[in-house]
């Protein structure tokens, strides 16, 4: 139980949740309700559907191209750094995207996947981490477990989005740009142990 929790923090924590929820408020302002929340579900069908493809093609994509899990340590966690920098400095309103009016079902299924799901909730930080989890991890055991905790995060984001504007009423913008740099910091920390067990596993090695 305690990995399944560890492993459902991680995951949840690498989809910026408040970030996806600030992009998403600011993209449909002025819909109704019924159609914010038809949204919020398709983006996490959407997620939830990209993030699987990712962790179980990791280990085949560093096969193909003879990528070792030491230098995607170092290299995606160097990127996971980057974006986890943009939360902590950024300023949510100014990633605002433009907002969109027509709420038609057409425009919701668009929009639920670009630019929603990729690449505002699984950008490339968010991809490296989700490829190297999936090759790190080993065992019919592992994989359920991973699988449920990544499903898991999905639900928990879109259950974030569901009630989104019951929690921006709570918290305000300047609440949800506190929670989103405070995300911040979590992935930075995660990019940094990322990078630290490359650099150790290469010394190692060597």
């Amino acid at each position: 139980m305690t990995a399944f929790i560890h492993n459902f923090l991680k995951f949840f924590f690498l989809m910026t949740p408040f970030f996806v929820l600030s992009m998403y408020l600011s993209m449909t302002l002025g819909w109704e309700i019924k159609r914010k929340r038809v949204l919020a579900l398709r983006i996490g069908f959407a997620v939830l559907a990209i993030t699987m493809v990712l962790f179980f093609f990791g280990r085949w994509l560093f096969d193909v191209f003879g990528i070792t899990l030491d230098a995607f340590r170092i290299g995606g966690g160097a990127l996971l750094f980057l974006s986890a920098v943009g939360l902590v400095n950024g300023k949510v309103e100014d990633k605002k995207g433009e907002v969109i009016e027509d709420d038609s079902d057409e425009k919701i299924s668009n929009i639920s996947v670009v630019p929603l799901a990729i690449p505002v909730t699984v950008g490339p930080g968010t991809t490296a981490a989700l490829l190297l989890f999936g090759a790190e991890t080993s065992g019919i055991m592992n994989y359920l477990l991973n699988v449920c905790a990544l499903s898991a995060a999905a639900a928990a984001l879109t259950l974030v989005l569901y009630i989104g504007t019951a929690i921006e009423r709570k918290l305000g913008r300047n609440g949800i740009l506190i929670v989103t740099k405070i995300t911040g910091l979590i992935l930075a920390a995660m990019a940094a142990q990322m990078i630290f067990t490359g650099i150790r596993s290469f010394l190692v090695v060597q």
